[in-house]
């Protein structure tokens, strides 16, 4: 029964004149935008069949492996350790409040029993769908499910040949953007149709055809239009590294948080929508056996300040290992992730960027007229901020002891507290 009527669905949904019209978000879809804003905190997840090869996830493009010869791995796969209750489980623990899994990366492989290819998790000695599992375990526990999907694929022929996948063994003469992009919307029509609530769609791949002359069309306003018809509340993202484009509902970053440009990636303007920076836990998106160069708890943390300091979310990525279980690590650093924001969470979640502070030694965050003021660098002995808000009075965080504090033509100073933690919060009360 439940083929018969996704048949319809998909009929219906792709049936419909796919020319989009001036994106009105829906009241929904609104709702899902603020608590996305209040939420802070997510968990992202790089996870396929190249953690088989524990070399990362770009392995097949790297080491211009042969398509058919990588695919190999799908017939060794078997994560028999894989447990989604527990990983969401573990999540919260951590303090995150939602996860985004990636359903299908750059390789094509896709993690779930889809009808549109043979090149799935179904086709493996493990023969289960991962992403029905995950739906389900977020569904039960009320943590939102956020879905990964490639718009580029190193090994299918239908997929235009762009600045990356040129050694994979495809032929540019199959390429046929219209079959490709049909194949594209009934995956994510049975993704959106099939495994519940989906908060948000997370498209990566649009760098991919930069060079194209003329511009390339993705035809992104059909797509945003079908995952919007499908479920009205889904919030559509998209790593392109540009300011968004009509249709999206938050704005993505990666490896920067918004308004920096370090790693090369995030030199776009920041929009008025809610903002995401991803950011790995250690090099590699991917598992990489080989890959310890983990990111202290302190620096994570103190990542996670800078982010909300921002007024943005901060996606940690985790790669997991070939047999389902997370790195023993990434456990350990989300625990302690985990056990900061118990006592330390009421000052990045819900929050808004405070406005004062570099963004590096001094942060802030706020809450009505409440505003927490992180100082990030140990070496600082006394406070100096440009404020001209009315402050009724400031006290330490840590005890809710009274600081005593100057404020004379808009510049704020008091004496700081010995740094016993990870950072020191002063807390200035306004008027």
């Amino acid at each position: 029964m439940k083929h018969i009527i996704w048949v319809v669905v998909v009929l219906l949904a792709l049936g419909q004149p796919m020319k989009a019209q001036h994106y009105q978000p829906t009241s929904e879809n609104l709702e899902n935008r603020r608590q996305f804003a209040k939420d802070r905190f997510g968990i992202f997840i790089h996870w396929g069949i190249y953690a088989l090869y524990a070399q990362g996830e770009w392995y097949l493009q790297d080491a211009r492996l042969d398509r058919y010869e990588y695919a190999k791995a799908a017939n060794a796969f078997y994560p028999h350790a894989f447990n989604a209750a527990q990983w969401i489980e573990t999540f919260k623990e951590a303090g995150a409040r939602y996860v985004t899994f990636t359903t299908r990366h750059h390789v094509g492989f896709s993690m779930w029993d889809t009808q549109q290819s043979d090149y799935n998790i179904m086709f493996t000695p493990y023969g289960k769908d991962v992403v029905r599992q995950l739906a389900d375990a977020c569904h039960k526990q009320n943590f939102p499910l956020h879905i990964y999907y490639s718009h580029i694929d190193w090994t299918r022929d239908d997929y235009p040949i762009g600045r990356t996948g040129l050694h994979t063994g495809k032929d540019p003469k199959q390429a046929n953007w219209a079959g490709y992009f049909d194949f594209m919307n009934r995956q994510l029509t049975e993704l959106l149709t099939q495994y519940g609530a989906i908060r948000a769609v997370w498209f990566d791949g649009w760098w991919d055809q930069e060079r194209a002359k003329p511009t390339f069309n993705w035809q992104l306003p059909e797509q945003y239009a079908l995952i919007h018809r499908l479920q009205p509340g889904c919030l559509i993202g998209n790593n392109h590294h540009q300011t968004p484009y009509e249709g999206e509902d938050i704005q993505l970053f990666e490896r920067d948080v918004p308004g920096e440009n370090k790693a090369g990636l995030s030199g776009q303007a920041v929009s008025r929508l809610p903002l995401e920076t991803c950011e790995t836990m250690n090099g590699m998106w991917g598992y990489k056996v080989a890959d310890t160069n983990y990111k202290s708890t302190e620096e994570l943390i103190r990542l996670l300040v800078r982010t909300a300091g921002k007024g943005a979310n901060l996606l940690l990525n985790i790669g997991p290992q070939p047999d389902g279980n997370l790195p023993a690590t990434a456990v350990t650093r989300l625990k302690e992730m985990g056990t900061w924001l118990k006592s330390h969470g009421v000052t990045i979640y819900d929050t808004e960027a405070g406005g004062w502070g570099d963004g590096e030694k001094v942060v802030s965050t706020r809450q009505g007229k409440t505003i927490y003021v992180h100082v990030l660098d140990a070496t600082l002995d006394s406070l100096h901020i440009d404020c001209t808000a009315s402050v009724q009075r400031i006290t330490d965080f840590a005890n809710n002891a009274p600081m005593r504090f100057t404020q004379r033509n808009g510049k704020l100073t008091c004496k700081l507290p010995p740094q016993t933690e990870v950072d020191r919060i002063v807390v200035l009360h306004l008027k």
